[in-house]
């Protein structure tokens, strides 16, 4: 039988098994079975094309991707926030293709990608959605486009997100797996396991032939959780949800919509470059990016073009951006709020802040 008949034959079962607490371990064997088939399928499909992704050169510091239906104004949005020249009509599928953009702010350059309008069943392959959707699973922060007029349309892209493998504005689940040749299958919790029976985690794991090793479990997870990291091919993306063409809409029907979405979101008009400043605030925010400022040992600090780290990187990842080999670097100055008194001499494994003065020493 092909993949795909095994895969549809799968989700045909699912359809038809009413879910209680009798079929939870029926529908746990399943969903893993239908993750490692379509995970599969996906290996089979990308040997076959040379991979299913558009051709990309990756610039600046990070990479932004705008994912939404045709026509909801993702092209007029690039070009406000970049330099670049996505072309805009008023009727669908005007891109067809990758367009990229830089968003230069508070010196991080900002690699924006204006991707082709999914539709329903792009995860799929409809309407090159995998192609699409293969970029937006590879960023570091995507923002969710939407009509103000259809907010609904958001559940759609999480939707087709999720099939693809990117998990939205959620962590991994704490559990850690720990594969061996040969020996015993040791499975710990150190909590109490409310969602999951041992015995369906014994044979979910039996699934992925993972028969040896060992497993900690940390947190009640879900079956579906729990899936997630056995597949072990999931990314965890932060997003941002943009309802666009705010100019059309009052106050109170954005009121309305937040309270049917139940999730925050930036309400702007691309076309009329309304709430902009604040949509590249939140993107810079939710990048987690830091500025770090260099300073030779007998020079002033250039404090016109920062190092762009992400929050929680050490002197060992600042030495890593700058040089090839870090190996000969023992130490750093620093000065600001990461150290007591400035400057003060610290590690490579010393955490440095936003906006931290960084002399390498040590040498």
């Amino acid at each position: 039988m092909e993949l795909s008949e095994k895969i549809r034959a799968i989700e045909e079962e699912m359809r038809r098994t009413q879910i209680h607490k009798h079929t939870e371990h029926h529908i746990g064997l399943l969903k893993a079975k239908l993750a490692r088939l379509r995970a599969e399928q996906e290996r089979s499909q990308g040997s076959k094309h040379g991979g299913i992704g558009f051709e990309l050169k990756k610039g600046g510091d990070c990479t932004v991707v705008l994912i939404g239906l045709p026509s909801v104004g993702k092209s007029t949005l690039l070009n406000r926030l970049t330099n670049a020249r996505s072309k805009v009509a008023s009727y669908a599928f005007t891109t067809v293709t990758l367009v990229p953009g830089l968003l230069e702010y508070k010196g991080a350059k900002i690699q924006i990608l204006d991707l082709p309008g999914i539709v329903p069943g792009a995860a799929r392959g409809t309407g090159k959605g995998k192609r699409v959707l293969s970029v937006a699973r590879n960023a570091d922060l995507i923002l969710l486009v939407v009509d103000v007029f259809q907010p609904d349309q958001v559940g759609l892209l999480r939707k087709e997100l999720h099939e693809i493998g990117a998990r939205i504005n959620s962590c991994p689940p704490n559990v850690t797996i720990e594969k061996r040749n040969q020996g015993s299958l040791g499975i710990t919790a150190t909590c109490n396991l409310s969602k999951l029976p041992m015995s369906t985690i014994r044979e979910m794991l039996n699934v992925y032939g993972i028969n040896h090793g060992s497993v900690v479990i940390r947190e009640d997870v879900t079956i579906d959780e729990f899936v997630d990291v056995v597949a072990g091919n999931r990314r965890y993306i932060p997003a941002i949800t943009v309802l666009n063409k705010m100019d059309l809409v009052n106050p109170e029907y954005l009121a309305e919509v937040r309270k049917r979405l139940d999730e925050d979101f930036i309400a702007i008009s691309a076309d009329q470059n309304m709430n902009l400043d604040q949509l590249k605030e939140t993107i810079y925010s939710r990048l987690n990016l830091i500025r770090i400022y260099l300073k030779p040992r007998n020079g002033p600090t250039d404090l016109d073009a920062p190092l762009i780290l992400t929050t929680g990187s050490t002197i060992a990842d600042v030495c890593a951006k700058i040089y090839r080999r870090a190996a000969g670097s023992r130490y750093a100055l620093v000065s600001g709020t990461s150290v007591r008194f400035s400057p003060q001499r610290v590690g490579m494994g010393h955490v440095v802040h936003d906006q931290d003065i960084v002399t390498i020493a040590g040498q």
